[in-house]
């Protein structure tokens, strides 16, 4: 693979607006009741020193992900160009395998009895958009890019990788002093 896309979430920078699940859902036309992006509300730290974050989070695309192990009739895929992770609608047969073991709650079932998740907007990509839910970010939260430079965004955030089931390739950058990014792991997994 010559490249693997990933996210970046500002977390000080979310304001829970929810524009980018808006976008996302009106750019793919994604159903009522299906969320691809979606806004989570965590409540970081250890009590007295409590604070809340808010977060965008969609499919990690992850480096190695287990929905594409499990899918009896390889109707999941990652492109090799970029580590996008896709379903193929009409090849799904809707057994709901993916979801049972993406720990992040990612691939949904949709009115047309098949799996759906977050496709990074690949048709933007491909002509050299950015994702929708980047695109129309008000707050600059969101980013996207070759996870070799998600890690090294430059500016005044320390940036944590997501690690967990898979390898995400979700970043999230704190500021300095604010807990570990894996403090979210528990907001995505009972969002």
């Amino acid at each position: 693979m010559a490249t693997q896309l990933g996210f970046y979430v500002d977390a000080e920078r979310c304001v829970q607006c929810h524009s980018c699940a808006v976008a996302c859902k009106g750019s793919n036309h994604v159903e009522l009741g299906v969320k691809w992006r979606r806004v989570i509300h965590a409540w970081v730290g250890e009590y007295p020193k409590l604070t809340d974050r808010n977060l965008s989070v969609s499919c990690h695309h992850c480096a190695e992900p287990a929905c594409l192990e499990v899918c009896p009739v390889g109707a999941i895929t990652k492109r090799a160009k970029d580590g996008i992770v896709l379903v193929d609608r009409e090849t799904c047969i809707g057994c709901r395998s993916c979801a049972g073991v993406c720990i992040y709650h990612t691939p949904q079932f949709g009115s047309d009895r098949t799996m759906q998740k977050c496709t990074f907007c690949v048709e933007r990509i491909d002509v050299g958009e950015e994702p929708a839910c980047v695109a129309t970010c008000p707050g600059e939260a969101l980013h996207y890019g070759p996870v070799t430079e998600l890690k090294e965004r430059p500016g005044t955030r320390v940036i944590h990788q997501l690690t967990g089931q898979g390898k995400p390739s979700l970043f999230i950058g704190t500021a300095p002093g604010s807990p570990k990014a894996e403090i979210y792991l528990d907001g995505i997994l009972h969002a």
